[in-house]
């Protein structure tokens, strides 16, 4: 049995003003259906964990959220931080907790926000790093790349780990340049790093420990209150304590320096719907390259377009949008803000969060 911990915090910036501090993108249903990214990523990993093996570490503020589209999952498997400290001090939290309820136990951690495509694949993949987490390796789920990307981070890997297709990771890359990028793809030893990651509950632990032990000291500190009255009392008072850190820097860089990371090849149609563009590329869209979330894209959804080729619309204030004559463009309506953007700056719809928080207009994010 695998023990799936899904991290679901962030606020998505890149698909505002759709995904909002309040309300952030593995809430919102952008994978083609009815169910949220949050909802399709503890459905995927239900053959895995069910939903008793199924944990999710999220913020004050979407907790109750969380628990509402995740009914079957139990109240006490979801673990709620008192403010973000980074993705080491949430999976960590979860490891150490659920560690006192089993010792042995083999845990994985998947982002609440990314599309899966064939869920069958996924699922026999992570089986896969999940034997070479019973070997004693900390896993991570490599993705097979398929173009040059400067938005993600590369596993640089090296030779094989026994004969079950794990491959050791020499070390982990950056977000690259273009022409590295390239470079990376072409030489066939790097895959795209996914922050997928199964291990021994142990195993992570001790190398926590190892590499970051104001961290373990205050998680493991944590855990021994979880389930009891003192919960509150030592969790305010410790996790302000602890180092805001991602686990990629804080354990498995390291970890890899040592000989201890191995991965798992995945062909099975991963995005992390980073922005609106990439969102149109993975959706369904009409003979016109147009995509509209939620809809067929007709009259009677709201939305009427003419003349019009590779749009992405979501419409969400339920008012009409209309388009005429127009190419390649993002529009987003929100009852209280409208996004209109060229699709290829996809990517810099952050600047205008980024901008709406410095003019102190923070209810809008």
């Amino acid at each position: 049995m695998l023990y799936a911990v899904i991290p679901a915090g962030g606020s998505g910036t890149r698909l505002w003003p759709l995904s909002r501090a309040g309300h952030p993108k593995f809430l919102h249903p952008l994978t083609g259906t009815d169910a949220s990214l949050l909802q399709a990523t503890a459905e995927r990993l239900a053959p895995l964990s069910g939903p008793e093996g199924t944990f999710v570490v999220t913020g004050v503020a979407h907790a109750a959220a969380v628990a509402r589209q995740l009914v079957g999952v139990p109240e006490a498997n979801i673990l709620v931080e008192p403010s973000p400290r980074d993705s080491c001090a949430a999976i960590a939290l979860a490891a150490a907790v659920i560690a006192r309820r089993d010792p042995d136990a083999i845990m994985g951690s998947f982002a609440a926000d990314h599309l899966i495509a064939d869920t069958p694949g996924y699922v026999e993949v992570v089986r896969q790093a999940m034997a070479g987490a019973a070997d004693g390796l900390l896993m991570t789920v490599g993705i097979q790349p398929t173009r040059p990307e400067t938005g993600y981070g590369y596993l640089q890997c090296g030779g094989p780990i026994g004969d079950g297709g794990v491959l050791k990771v020499e070390e982990f890359k950056e977000k690259p340049a273009y022409d590295v990028a390239e470079a990376y793809v072409k030489s066939g030893n790097y895959l795209w790093n996914a922050s997928m990651f199964v291990w021994k509950v142990e195993v992570f632990l001790t190398e926590l420990a190892r590499q970051q032990p104001q961290l373990h000291a205050g998680v493991q500190r944590i855990a021994a209150a979880w389930d009891g009255p003192e919960r509150e009392e030592v969790l305010g008072e410790v996790w302000q304590t602890l180092p805001r850190i991602s686990v990629d820097y804080a354990v498995m860089e390291g970890a890899a320096a040592a000989g201890k990371v191995g991965t798992v090849s995945g062909d099975f149609g991963w995005n992390d719907v980073g922005d609106f563009h990439t969102l149109g590329e993975v959706l369904s869209a009409d003979v016109a390259g147009n995509v509209v979330l939620g809809s067929a894209g007709d009259e009677q959804n709201g939305v009427v377009l003419r003349d019009a080729e590779g749009l992405v619309i979501v419409p969400q204030s339920g008012r009409l949008v209309a388009a005429l004559g127009v190419r390649d463009l993002i529009i987003v309506d929100t009852p209280d803000a409208v996004l209109v953007c060229p699709r290829d700056r996809a990517q810099e719809v952050k600047s205008i969060v980024d901008e709406l928080k410095d003019r102190g207009d923070h209810h809008y994010v």
